[in-house]
Order: C-alpha cells, then sequence, then structure tokens
C-alpha cells in the first residue's frame, strides 16, 4: 500500500513540531558527540519530572511550570537521540514509558497536596492515562488500517528488557486491548478511525498536557488542570462518536442488484 502524505502527517501535535521538537532536534547533535547514550536522556528526563512535582508540592509553582517544560524537552529528545544513533531498542520503549507513568503519578499526587483535592488529583491521573493510551492506540490502529504500522525493534532477550516487559504490560496492555476491542465492536465493516480524530487526541497528548498544566501553574490555579484533564476524557465520547459516524459514511456501500 502507498504511504500518502496524510497517513504520514496524521496525529501530530501542533505544541511538539512547532516547539518541542525543533529544540530537541538541536540538542542531539551535541549530545551524540558526547556519546550520550538515550537512556541516560530518559532517565534525566524523569529526574527533572520528580523534581518539577516536589517543587510543585512545595508552592514552587513558576519553577515546576520551567521543569516541566524542560522535562517535555528531554522526553522528546531521547527518541530523537536514539534514532540519530542507531541504538533504538525495545527496553528503551518501555522505559521511556514507564518513566512518563511514575513522573504523572508524582505529579497528580503534588497536585492533590497542593490543592487539598486528593481525590479529585486520582481521578484526574486515572483520566489522563486514559486519554493517552487512547491517543497511543488509535494512531496505531489508524496507520496499521492504512499499512504503515509502527516498526518495533526486535527483542534481545536482556533481563532488563524483560522486566520493564512485565511492567509495561500489567500496566499498558490492558489499556491498549481495550481500545483495539472498542474499534473492533464499533468500526466493524468500516475503515476505522480517521485522520481528524488521531490528530485531535495527538494533541491531548503529554506534551500538550505539561504545557497546560505549566499555564495552570504560573497562572496559580492548579486545580484548573484537574479539571481540564477530565473535559479531555469527557471529550473521548463525542470524539469516538464522530469517528463512528465518519466510517459509516465513508464505508464501502454494498451494490445490490
Amino acid at each position: 500500500m502507498k504511504v500518502t502524505t496524510e497517513t504520514r502527517r496524521a496525529g501530530r501535535e501542533v505544541v511538539l513540531e512547532l516547539v518541542f521538537r525543533p529544540l530537541s532536534n538541536a540538542l542531539v547533535p551535541p549530545l551524540r558527540r558526547l556519546g550520550v547514550p538515550p537512556p541516560a536522556v530518559v532517565l534525566a528526563n524523569a529526574a527533572t519530572g520528580l523534581v518539577a512535582a516536589l517543587l510543585l508540592a512545595r508552592g514552587e509553582l513558576v519553577a515546576a511550570a520551567v521543569l516541566l517544560q524542560v522535562k517535555t524537552l528531554l522526553d522528546n529528545t531521547d527518541g530523537q537521540l536514539a534514532r540519530a544513533a542507531d541504538r533504538v531498542t525495545l527496553a528503551g520503549r518501555y522505559l521511556d514509558t514507564i518513566a512518563d507513568l511514575v513522573v504523572n503519578a508524582a505529579l497528580f499526587a503534588a497536585l492533590g497536596y497542593v490543592t487539598e483535592q486528593p481525590l479529585l488529583a486520582i481521578a484526574a491521573f486515572l483520566a489522563l492515562t486514559l486519554v493517552l493510551a487512547a491517543d497511543f492506540s488509535t494512531t496505531e490502529l489508524y496507520r496499521e488500517a492504512r499499512g504503515v504500522p509502527t516498526r518495533q525493534p526486535p527483542p534481545t532477550g536482556r533481563a532488563a528488557e524483560r522486566m520493564l516487559a512485565s511492567i509495561y504490560g500489567a500496566v499498558f496492555s490492558p489499556l491498549d486491548r481495550a481500545v483495539r476491542g472498542l474499534a473492533a465492536r464499533r468500526f466493524e465493516g468500516s475503515g476505522g478511525y480517521d485522520r481528524v480524530t488521531v490528530t485531535v487526541l495527538a494533541n491531548l497528548g503529554l506534551s500538550s498536557q505539561l504545557v497546560v498544566l505549566g499555564v495552570c501553574l504560573v497562572l496559580g490555579v492548579p486545580s484548573a488542570y484537574l479539571w481540564f484533564v477530565l473535559a479531555c476524557l469527557a471529550a473521548l465520547v463525542p470524539l469516538q462518536l464522530r469517528a463512528e459516524r465518519e466510517a459509516r459514511q465513508t464505508a464501502p456501500r454494498s451494490v445490490t442488484r
């Protein structure tokens, strides 16, 4: 199947493409010359996010907001560095995703503490996890339906990779299966998710989420972000219904004689 421009461009996150990717592209050459391994960048990204969570819990909102953007920059640099150095591994991909989950948990714990709304923070954390899972899985389904699935590096069988795979599978595989099961039931006989759906979901992704959180912190309204995340989760319902309607309208019609 021919790879179209639509397929390549679907799912692009605006803030990532306009801000963080150009900055990460500028960071990659010096890091590569220094021989910095991609997993070290992942760990630096996680450490930065955890420090941001600590500052947030202490009420240092602006400092936390700044560090969150640094965290996002590093989060987008590790993958670029791995590809540039031809060091893309399954372990690295698992580590990156798990590190994001740990940092997100710390951030929402800090938000619950600083806003004195722990139950709202827990609900928002679960909501964000579901939104990010929907973003990932629908994009993968979109690409697979068009014959361009994401290439996975071969497994090495190393102990660290197996451990990370076990953690990843326990946390994220059920979410992926749920999204794929929903798609199988709701899009049977049609083309599945369309470009608009995956693009909207991409712009609810983690880079955009941390920018919104940063803005809320600078404005001194951290609780507003918790409600924003819940609104993102609620938006999945009309987005799904719209995608199903579009799929029905574009599905090939059987011709009766």
